[in-house]
């Protein structure tokens, strides 16, 4: 699979480049809450409390971003047949962008844009829940802008090359064997952190193209998952804040594949945060 190798050796090469003495970085862990989480298949609202482990640098020719989400549901996302235990789930984002003007040694003249850049890099999951227990690992590659404004906002269009291996107790997920792969599909990502006020408007916005059929054989759906918050300087290193998620055919299950439940959510969370 080319577009694998490729994408496994730049965020290898480009990971390694990273070593480099870094001109900033950033660490923090947060702890997110809301009670109208959804699942796909599930019509009741879920409560689920995050915790986050988020890091983010620059260097010389670029910059990483990396985020691990750490998410307990109550039982009405059950881990098990019966059980009155929530799932559990750990999902983990690295994105590496290399900054093609640095590279090149001079700021490319892009109106608007303060740089172009080259991003790689995947997405990483584990879940144990009663219907799916998902272990997802999706691999991203694209060109990523960098806009020009107070903060930053960063646009970028990435192919993304996806597979799933499910091993829930339910016909057909039961009866899926070894890893499926979706249909390469493209993903047109926003990212931005800006100044409002006494307080930081920040989020991410993702809005993915359908996958083609699940492991199932069921059609996929256009996906849209908006995450944002506010958030406010309490102090010695704490912010807080509140935070709202769109989520519209989740995972790319859509209104008639679940047959209308789960499959869109409307969240809004309170959020903390302690910089490290």
């Amino acid at each position: 699979m080319p577009t694998t190798r490729l994408c496994l050796a730049l965020c290898a090469v480009l990971g390694a480049s990273s070593a480099q003495a870094l001109d900033w970085s950033s660490t923090a862990v947060s702890w997110r809450y809301g009670t109208q989480f959804a699942e796909p298949f599930n019509g009741q609202d879920i409560h689920k409390h995050i915790l986050a482990l988020t890091h983010a640098d620059g260097y010389q020719y670029g910059s990483n971003y990396l985020n691990l989400d750490l998410l307990f549901s109550d039982k009405n996302d059950a881990r098990s047949l019966g059980s009155d235990s929530g799932a559990r789930e750990a999902y983990l984002v690295y994105r590496h962008t290399l900054d093609l003007g640095k590279l090149a040694g001079h700021k490319l003249d892009l109106a608007g844009a303060r740089g172009l850049g080259l991003t790689a890099g995947f997405d990483w999951n584990s879940k144990s829940d009663v219907g799916y227990n998902s272990r997802k690992r999706m691999l991203v590659l694209g060109p990523t802008l960098m806009w020009e404004v107070p903060g930053f906002l960063n646009t970028s269009l990435l192919y993304l090359h996806e597979s799933n291996a499910p091993s829930g107790p339910f016909a057909p997920i039961s009866q899926v064997r070894g890893r499926y792969t979706y249909k390469g599909h493209a993903m047109f990502n926003v990212v931005w952190g800006i100044p409002v006020g006494g307080a930081s408007w920040e989020g991410y916005a993702n809005f993915i193209g359908s996958k083609g059929r699940d492991e199932t054989g069921a059609p996929t759906g256009a996906e849209q998952n908006i995450d944002m918050a506010l958030m406010w300087d309490m102090g010695r290193q704490w912010r807080a804040g509140v935070g709202y998620q769109y989520w519209r055919n989740k995972f790319g299950n859509t209104a008639v594949t679940t047959g209308g439940k789960g499959y869109r959510a409307s969240t809004p969370m309170v959020r903390v945060e302690f910089k490290l």
